[in-house]
């Protein structure tokens, strides 16, 4: 069977589904090709990523808050206990209700799913195999496979008692002992999910601080959070093999410099070391399609070397998270349909869902100053926000970073509850090219925690007024 189609795009996941809707909208013909076993759309993301993980933070979050905060407040609960089962339940019934919202867009806006591999077999043409084989005409092709877990040499995935950020969300029990190696965001996140159900957490890390990739200041104060929290740290520290005994796991870690071996014990070890491009299988090599040497499709503005084919979201060049391809997939069918399609990967924000959460958007001050850019700083705690102390959470803090000669918002940076929601504001003021002053002299409502983003604009002209 053979169909033709203005736009084919291969994978469902953030970028790609929403690159479907926004053909459908423009009046496209559009297919989408995605090969998860389940029949289930939404990519990594919907099912074993970003909507599981959060689901599971915040059962998790409630379920330490119940047990050690709700006496504090007047709150007597009785005997707390855990079920786990319930709980790992409503996170399957949110990834469900989610993936069949998704399936009931590409409905509404007239988008074909088919279900299998994608492989491009010459230019304009792709053969799904599997659940509804086809040979699919295309004017344009878009890759949107998305990433898969980076392994770790010597330490082999079984998703039983060595998994990856999919094995982490269903654990049948909770772990006396996870070593998490990696202290990036989903090694965090996880990693705090099963400390507040009762697990003892290590996390190893090769290089010398968590969250490597954001401003240090802000890395270091975090590190020090969950360290009061629970979490044992071991930096600057490599994992060089795995033995699977009956009950456990034996690691065998080195310090990063090179030195004497000690042997850690596990019950579950999680891998969190990173992500990679998904492209195996595509057919890349049938048509020509470039690569990097990290296994990322070349692209300039989403067009591959090879006329007709895109890629987008996590299988390119750029931050790894689910807007970032949703904004590739609006701005990548805008370009096909002759609109002027834009993505700016300056003012994508970054967030980490652990509590309490970290958010960046724009520049940190090591790379203000690695490109010799002056640039001032304004500095708001929590300690001082009325809404934060009123809530007995006041970790953390606002950071504003501002170009010292016109003052336009190069970067923001907070640790806080709340910190994901807090981000939108700082995004906006730079996409549309703003100063700290104009985030100082806007009103917020009291008593928020948006306050606190508001002194730490003020703090840049030196004007703070509460603190």
């Amino acid at each position: 069977m053979t169909n033709s189609y203005d736009v084919v795009i291969i994978g469902a996941g953030p970028g790609g589904y929403n690159a479907a809707i926004r053909a459908g909208q423009l009046g496209l013909k559009v297919a989408i090709i995605e090969k998860r076993d389940a029949k289930k759309l939404g990519g990594t993301c919907l099912n074993v990523g970003c909507i599981p993980s959060k689901a599971l933070l915040h059962a998790s979050e409630l379920y330490e808050t119940a047990e050690k905060n709700f006496e504090g407040l007047g709150i007597n609960t009785g005997k707390l206990s855990l079920d786990l089962d319930q709980m790992l339940k409503q996170k399957d019934d949110a990834v469900d209700g989610l993936t069949k919202g998704v399936a009931f867009l590409m409905k509404k806006n007239k988008v074909e799913t088919f279900f299998g591999a994608g492989e491009i077999i010459a230019p304009g043409k792709v053969r799904v195999t599997g659940d509804t084989p086809a040979e699919l005409q295309a004017k344009n092709i878009i890759i949107a496979t998305g990433s898969e877990v980076t392994p770790l040499p010597g330490v082999e995935i079984d998703e039983t008692q060595i998994v990856s950020s999919t094995g982490a969300l269903s654990f049948p029990s909770v772990p006396k002992h996870l070593v998490v190696i990696g202290a990036g965001v989903i090694g965090l996140e996880l990693g705090s999910v099963w400390r507040r159900l009762g697990a003892k957490v290590t996390v190893i890390e090769f290089l010398d601080r968590v969250l490597p990739t954001m401003d240090a200041e802000v890395s270091k104060q975090f590190q020090r959070m969950l360290k009061k929290q629970g979490v044992i740290f071991k930096l600057s520290s490599k994992v060089t093999g795995a033995e699977k005994l009956k009950t456990k796991v034996k690691l065998t870690v080195e310090p990063a410099a090179g030195g004497s071996a000690e042997a850690i014990d596990a019950d579950a070890v999680l891998v969190a070391i990173g992500r990679r491009p998904h492209t195996d299988g595509l057919g890349l090599a049938n048509v020509g399609v470039e690569t990097d040497k990290r296994g990322f499709i070349v692209t300039d503005h989403f067009k591959t070397n090879v006329p007709g084919v895109w890629a987008l979201g996590d299988c390119i060049t750029g931050p790894m998270l689910a807007h970032k391809a949703e904004d590739d997939g609006t701005a990548c069918v805008e370009l096909i349909a002759g609109k002027a399609g834009h993505v700016n990967y300056d003012t994508v924000p970054s967030v980490v869902y652990t509590w309490p959460e970290v958010a960046c958007v724009g520049k940190t001050e090591e790379q203000l100053k690695e490109a010799g850019i002056a640039y001032k700083t304004g500095k708001f705690p929590f300690a001082a926000n009325s809404r934060a102390k009123t809530n007995h959470e006041t970790d953390g803090f606002v950071k504003i970073l501002a170009d010292a000669e016109t003052d336009r918002v190069l970067g923001c940076h907070i640790v806080g509850v709340g910190a994901g929601e807090l981000i939108a504001e700082a995004v906006s003021v730079m996409e549309f090219g703003g100063s700290s002053e104009d985030i100082a002299r806007t009103c917020h409502a009291h008593p928020t925690r948006s306050e606190a983003v508001r002194q730490a604009a003020m703090g840049v002209e030196g004007w703070t007024m509460q603190a």
